[in-house]
């Protein structure tokens, strides 16, 4: 798979990509250079793949707990499911201050789905990847949110909700005016305004995006770097990395769904 301890890190940190090549067609991308050469006209299969499958575990998962529900004594599957909906359902209602029945199964959502594409960290850097290169992909790489497309996928779609709902409840108008007349509220400063709030508004997703990027993709170059150490002295390090993403990882989740929650709250309230 690599030769030298550069190559191994970045084939371990490249993604398997389908795209259109200008000159070889729809191919799976075998070097950098094609995937260059693709540019925007490509998916991450990898990131897409391990996205949607995270996704059908968590579905799969609370499906199963709500058919075997009881109100008598739970089971094990059960009282993990109500712990989650439990703890979610207090801090959308703690952190939220309008009135939308769409807001707490969207916070279970986002919570749930990026702690489970964070734990894929928790596998050894070179098991799947080793085992996708013995069946002939280049290149693999398993935690979607340790990929920033991953990351800006999910961040565009709360972006386009907290649009959707700023229109929705202070209608276009209203929208326009707190866009326009906050923080200062007079006409003459109205190009300050827009820039500083419109600049403010991009920045919410862009935030979202890169802080759960950055914590992921910094934890997968460590466990990276030290894959690349002697046998004997890797569970030396390795374990207590990996100990310490048990805090990471639902960390990051927590925090993506706090500033979710955070961001559409503020869509919520009429602007005075």
């Amino acid at each position: 798979m690599a030769n030298t301890p550069a190559e191994y890190i970045q084939h371990h940190l490249q993604n398997l990509v389908f795209g259109a090549h200008p000159e070889k067609g729809w191919i799976i991308a075998q070097t950098p250079d094609d995937v260059k050469a693709m540019g925007f006209m490509s998916i991450h299969v990898d990131t897409m793949g391990w996205s949607l499958f995270m996704g059908l575990v968590f579905l799969v998962v609370f499906r199963m707990a709500a058919s075997s529900a009881t109100s008598g004594v739970p089971g094990r599957l059960q009282n993990l499911v109500e712990m989650c909906v439990e703890f979610v359902e207090g801090m959308v209602r703690d952190t939220f201050h309008g009135r939308n029945p769409l807001i707490g199964p969207l916070a279970l959502t986002i919570f749930v789905w990026v702690f489970l594409m964070n734990s894929l960290k928790w596998i050894p850097v070179d098991f799947l990847p080793g085992l996708a290169h013995m069946l002939g992909a280049p290149y693999f790489k398993i935690v979607p949110t340790a990929d920033p497309n991953g990351t800006f996928g999910i961040s565009i779609g709360v972006f386009i909700l907290i649009i959707y709902y700023s229109i929705k409840v202070k209608g276009v108008g209203g929208f326009a005016k707190e866009l326009s007349l906050t923080p200062f509220n007079h006409w003459a400063l109205i190009p300050f305004n827009l820039f500083l709030e419109v600049l403010g508004l991009l920045t919410k997703p862009l935030t979202l995006a890169l802080r759960l990027f950055g914590n992921m993709y910094a934890g997968e170059v460590v466990f990276i770097l030290i894959a690349l150490l002697p046998f004997w002295s890797q569970w030396a390090l390795n374990v207590p990395w990996a100990i310490f993403h048990l805090l990471v990882i639902p960390l990051q989740a927590f925090i993506f769904m706090v500033l979710t929650v955070v961001y559409l709250s503020s869509a919520h309230e009429e602007h005075h």
